[in-house]
């Protein structure tokens, strides 16, 4: 159990965990998932492990560059519950304002030819960007 427990804390100290992460790291080296589990629960009870604040780190980390989709996406892979999810969501700001500020950097202009507006379209859409957002910035650009 000690072990568990200083494995669960090197791995912690060099990054945040969800808890569905750092339960997959620490049952290879576990007799049983009870230990990992009881490990976990104090973990959480230290406050040494949150879902809700790697949420929040994930989301500030990554809010720049990914739509909301996107976002919640990734979460929900990493083993995060919807709740967490919608509570740590609103501090990545207005997605319109990340989807114009993107569209900006990599394009800069309106396209002039339905390949480029298609061209805009698949890499906004691939960054997890809503299709409210997407033509909101790809009808009117920077005044969206």
């Amino acid at each position: 159990m000690a072990e568990l427990r200083q494995h669960a804390l090197a791995c912690l100290a060099r990054r945040d965990y969800s808890r569905a992460e750092l339960r997959a790291r620490l049952r290879p080296l576990a007799a049983d998932d009870a230990a990992v589990d009881e490990v976990l629960d104090r973990l959480e009870s230290e406050r040494l492990l949150s879902d809700q604040r790697y949420a929040s780190q994930r989301i500030a980390a990554r809010a720049v560059r990914y739509g909301d989709t996107r976002l919640r996406q990734e979460l929900r892979q990493r083993g995060l519950s919807d709740a967490d999810i919608a509570a740590a969501l609103p501090a990545a700001g207005d997605e319109l304002e990340r989807c114009r500020a993107l569209w900006q950097k990599k394009f800069g202009s309106l396209p002039q030819t339905p390949a480029e507006r298609a061209k805009q379209l698949r890499f906004l859409q691939y960054r997890g960007f809503s299709h409210t957002a997407i033509s909101a910035v790809l009808r009117y650009g920077e005044e969206a």
